[in-house]
């Protein structure tokens, strides 16, 4: 079995060479890849024995960085297993409807999560789940702890020859537009594509590679942590990101490949030990998530050295799509770059047709770094794909005679807080269902710190009384935090288009300006 077995084939390889830095745990603990391996195989038994996970079922993992991450997503490959890591900023209310649509057999869990594991368990509808463990301390009821089951299960190569390539690895989740979240389908085929396009693009068999990304995120699994894996060579894992750890890190362990969004390189210049801090070692830096401003890169040029990429990518495809080269971070500010090597992209009009340089139209993509689809959801597979085969990603876009991309407006009215997606209709889906609402919209707005921050617009019901605060709190109890506004306004009406439906570009533009 070669398809699949990724900690098994590098441990083949190169052994005794490090793998993995968890610098989350104290002392950090440091893997070669025969270890990595090892821990693969022991989960993977005990998944397949005493869990009777096997072909095409779901794992899940409820946890900030780690490790574990990884164990569960090698051992998962071995048995041709889906590795489905949820988003620990849910609500648990949030997580139970992507577990009855997964259906998973165990979850896994970091004990800071245990009050949600427990409130899982006590939801009658989530008839999967059988097997709980839990990370470390305390545990739900009845569950198992992880270094335990690590010890006690047989270190035997785990195979299963009926994995290939379009056998799904992992279920990465996107943001929902109606509420619940796509599980988009990740395939070994798409892992080895994106591999080949990032080895082509950035990776020596050297480097090292800090991650801060939530291994939840493609970002944080597949833009360079499983490449680098693949490649042999040494990834760090945080807990969180932590702006003056990373920097520390970066100069100690002599990184040579750091990725992040905005907000974090900005907050990096603010940490303490940023005059003081040695970032020579660092190869470049990528930037995905929104663009970077350029006073951020000259700062960073100027006082560090650091040479930037930047980059566009997607859960669905890739997630390496579009790369901005160092040498063009300030000539072409503001542009995605051009596409990775094997990717394909066109900008069409509304009736699919291709669009020359500089038309704004929807960006298209084609390529073998493909997903699979969404999971459970063949509607929202058919919609995002045509019959020539390009994935419409609802981004709309151009291209100038070079070949440089740009994003022109963002799917919809979803914006990016932090380096996450949000979506205005999840959130106006739960405000509606407050007595005292009438109508609203929310958008995002510029923010100095996150890029954008949300805005609810409200209008009351006649009669009715709510203040901001109010509203606010009651977003709290039913979403996760970061998709909660940050700003609530009480407005007598909303702007309405003579077809009846709310300008939110109206809303945008007025409170941008203050």
């Amino acid at each position: 079995m070669y398809i699949g077995d990724y900690s098994g084939r590098r441990a083949i390889y190169s052994p005794e060479k490090l793998a993995i830095i968890d610098a989350g745990k104290e002392p950090a603990l440091r893997l070669t890849y025969a270890q990595l391996n090892e821990r693969a195989n022991r989960l993977a038994n005990w998944l397949r024995q005493q869990a009777g996970v096997g072909l095409g079922d779901r794992v899940a993992i409820l946890a900030r960085d780690g490790v574990e991450h990884l164990d569960l997503f090698f051992a998962c490959a071995k048995l041709g297993a889906m590795h489905t890591a949820l988003n620990w900023r849910l609500h648990w209310r949030e997580l139970a409807g992507i577990l009855r649509n997964t259906t998973p057999k165990a979850l896994f869990y970091s004990a800071e999560f245990a009050p949600t594991a427990v409130a899982l368990q006590n939801d009658p509808t989530l008839t999967s789940l059988i097997h709980w463990v839990h990370l470390e301390g305390e545990g739900a009821p009845g569950s198992l702890l992880f270094g335990q089951l690590l010890q006690e299960s047989a270190a035997t190569a785990v195979v299963n020859e009926a994995v290939e390539a379009e056998s799904v690895a992992a279920l990465i989740f996107t943001g929902g537009t109606t509420g619940l979240p796509k599980a988009a389908q990740i395939s070994h085929r798409m892992i080895a594509w994106n591999t080949l396009n990032t080895i082509i693009h950035d990776l020596h068999h050297d480097d090292i590679y800090l991650n801060v990304f939530p291994l939840f995120h493609t970002g944080g699994l597949f833009v360079y942590t499983l490449p680098q894996v693949i490649l042999g060579g040494i990834t760090i894992l945080v807990r969180q990101f932590d702006p003056a750890q990373v920097l520390t890190l970066i100069e100690q362990e002599r990184v040579t490949l750091f990725a992040g969004v905005p907000t974090m390189y900005q907050m990096m210049t603010e940490a303490a030990n940023w005059q003081t801090v040695d970032l020579s070692s660092l190869r470049f830096c990528t930037s995905g998530g929104a663009p970077l401003p350029v006073p951020l890169v000259e700062k960073y040029t100027a006082e560090k050295g650091i040479r930037f990429k930047q980059g566009f990518g997607m859960t669905e495809f890739g997630p390496g799509i579009f790369a901005l080269a160092a040498a063009d971070a300030i000539s072409h500010a503001g542009s995605i770059g051009r596409p990775n090597f094997y990717v394909d992209a066109r900008i069409v009009d509304e009736q699919n047709r291709p669009l020359g340089p500089n038309q704004v139209g929807e960006l298209v993509l084609k390529g073998p770094s493909m997903s699979s689809g969404y999971f459970n959801n063949p509607l929202a597979t058919e919609e995002a794909m045509d019959e020539a085969g390009w994935f419409h990603t609802g981004d709309l876009a151009k291209y100038d005679e070079g070949w440089y991309f740009t994003i022109v407006d963002r799917k919809k009215d979803m914006f990016i807080s932090g380096g996450e997606n949000v979506y205005p209709a999840e959130i106006e889906k739960v405000l509606y269902g407050h007595t005292a609402v009438h109508m609203c919209a929310v958008v995002g707005i510029p923010d100095p710190k996150w890029g954008e921050a949300g805005l609810a617009c409200v209008v009351l019901k006649p009669g009715a009384q709510a203040t901001p605060e109010q509203l606010r709190q009651y977003l709290k109890e039913n979403l996760a935090a970061y998709k909660v506004p940050r700003r609530v306004e009480i407005l007598p009406e909303l702007p309405i288009s003579g077809a009846g439906k709310i300008l939110k570009r109206e809303l945008r533009e007025r409170f941008s300006q203050g």
